[in-house]
């Protein structure tokens, strides 16, 4: 389990900017030291958790350490064999739904780190959910990742405009999907270990 964090990493787990963090260092509000010879901040776990606690930032992610993904897909089978792999990765904490009303509140009240999204779902189509995820200021850090087995290009780049962060098409290797998600929440991919 990591002990220091940078100012980088302790904006992401406190869901901030890094420029808040490095303001709260700066100013004493959040105690930590500098990396002799140069003008690297870090923070100890204990003094980011206590931080997080004062300032009633949830500290879910900082006490399990992992990357919390979400998964929406109607397509159950699917959705187990992403789950099983994220969670045999070992960083990631995973949750699941099977419709976009579900998604719509999972997504706020579990804050995931990144969402597979299908982009045909049985209710609402995932433009429709990547445009409420994206109208909701407190989700900005949510990463999105649509799946789909039938769709062109164009409505590859509607997804996108309404705020996908990247699309895979399906059938897609399990490989595939794991490098893609550590891409896009910023962890080195077992690949390239």
């Amino acid at each position: 389990m990591k002990t220091v964090f940078t100012t980088g990493e302790a904006a992401k787990i406190c869901k901030v900017s890094q420029q808040t963090i490095i303001r709260c260092f700066d100013s004493g509000q959040l105690k930590g030291f500098r990396v002799p010879g140069s003008r690297f901040r870090r923070i100890p776990r204990d003094v980011l958790y206590k931080f997080m606690k004062d300032n009633q930032i949830p500290t879910d992610a900082l006490e399990s350490g992992k990357r919390k993904a979400l998964i929406v897909d109607d397509d159950v089978e699917l959705v187990e064999l992403m789950k099983d792999v994220l969670e045999r990765d070992g960083r990631f904490e995973v949750r699941s739904a099977n419709n976009g009303f579900d998604a719509g509140m999972m997504v706020r009240e579990y804050q995931p780190d990144v969402l597979v999204l299908d982009f045909m779902l049985p209710d609402i189509n995932g433009k429709e959910v990547c445009t409420r995820v994206r109208s909701d200021s407190s989700l900005d850090d949510v990463k999105i990742l649509c799946i789909s087995g039938m769709v062109e290009q164009e409505q590859i780049e509607e997804l996108k405009k309404s705020g996908a962060n990247d699309f895979l098409q399906k059938p897609f290797d399990l490989e595939t999907l794991v490098d893609r998600i550590c891409k896009l929440v910023g962890i080195e991919s077992p690949t390239a270990a």
